[in-house]
């Protein structure tokens, strides 16, 4: 895979003006934590002229916001809210009676499952293949033993706790993607202490989904904001492009980096030609803490229970595909620059990503328009 302009980052921070604060504020205020904690790209220039439709709802423990362009049934939205609910219902870790929990509380017994959550645990063990088991779906039982923020039972304490070594090597053990097996509609773990977390890429898998309900339905340009997960397609109505600004590692929630850009006509001639573009950010920065003078974070080692080291500390992907954005993003923080550059080519439907290196550098990779 091509690398280019590998540059040094001096002080790139930089202030959006005030009057695009107000356009992009709702999809950066609350980072999920439910199903996944992926960076908030920051969106410009989504007041564009001419019809749209609108709404922002609280769902996955985020802010969840659909902008449909063009006439559109406001009705759309309402329905595709509710399949974004749908979808939370069978994938959430903590919500009793969903299919992850049903699979994680059943004792190591097949449990029959929704054909989508089957789709979704095919793609986790994909990542797993791909990454060598550094990207675990069955990484459950660490993931409940940190305290990162609000997760379920697990409410963010004023000190945050450290887990004990002891119960960290006993979730650890549990461990390991080739233990889920999947026979017809059924899902089954080896470990019965084992527990599977589908939040790295849920909400990729809910926004795709939810596109591909829009487009079913006639339309032709739409943005769909989950949180810190960004899907876009078609033409925007002014046809400049979709502008997604690039965070500022530790700084403030108006400070970035730069902005990529992508065309502001991404359609094809047909509805079966529209094409998506997914935009995908993981980094350290987002739920972490300090104790005694050490930095934690919230991207796990499955081999080590711990916080990963990694020589990346924010990654910004896109991708054709949201699920694959969102996995692919996490795992380039768990493997590193070095490794990572090695797998891209792996990927379906890759197009580009700005690597921040904890060293000050900016990586891009693939085909990826980045403005400093």
């Amino acid at each position: 895979m091509k690398t280019e302009n590998v540059k040094l980052k001096m002080d790139r921070r930089r202030a959006f003006p005030a009057r695009e604060i107000l356009s992009i504020l709702f999809l950066v205020i609350f980072t999920a934590t439910l199903l996944c904690g992926c960076a908030d790209p920051f969106i410009s220039g989504q007041n564009q002229p001419g019809e749209q439709v609108s709404e922002t709802r609280l769902l996955l423990d985020t802010f969840c916001t659909i902008i449909i362009y063009g006439a559109a049934d406001p009705g759309l939205l309402d329905e595709a809210f509710k399949l974004c609910a749908e979808y939370e219902a069978l994938l959430s870790i903590t919500a009793e009676g969903s299919d992850v929990w049903r699979v994680n509380h059943a004792g190591g017994e097949p449990v029959t499952v929704d054909p989508r959550t089957i789709e979704l645990i095919k793609e986790g063990l994909e990542f797993g293949e791909i990454s060598g088991g550094m990207f675990d779906i069955t990484i459950g039982r660490l993931s409940r033993l940190w305290d990162f923020g609000k997760t379920g039972e697990n409410i963010l304490s004023s000190e945050p706790v450290i887990p004990e070594e002891a119960e960290l090597e006993a979730a650890r053990l549990t461990v390991d993607y080739r233990q889920v097996s999947i026979d017809g509609d059924t899902v089954q773990l080896a470990d019965p202490d084992a527990w599977i977390d589908l939040g790295a890429i849920a909400k990729g898998y809910i926004a795709d989904k939810i596109a591909g309900f829009l487009v079913e339905r006639g339309v032709t340009a739409a943005l769909i904001g989950l949180g810190g997960d960004v899907l876009v397609f078609g033409s925007k109505q002014d046809g400049t492009p979709w502008r997604i600004g690039v965070r500022e590692p530790f700084g403030e929630m108006e400070d970035y980096l730069g902005v990529i850009e992508i065309p502001g006509d991404i359609s094809g001639d047909t509805p079966a030609e529209i094409s998506n573009v997914s935009i995908i950010g993981s980094g350290v920065y987002e739920r972490q803490f300090e104790k005694d003078g050490v930095f934690y974070h919230h991207i796990l080692d499955p081999n080590t229970g711990m916080p990963v080291k990694s020589d990346v500390i924010s990654a910004t992907v896109l991708t054709e595909n949201a699920v694959t954005g969102e996995g692919l993003s996490t795992t380039m923080i768990l493997l590193g620059s070095h490794n990572i550059q090695e797998l891209l080519y792996k990927f379906p439907g890759f197009i580009g990503a700005v690597l921040v290196l904890d060293s000050g550098e900016v990586l891009e990779l693939g085909d990826v328009r980045f403005i400093d």
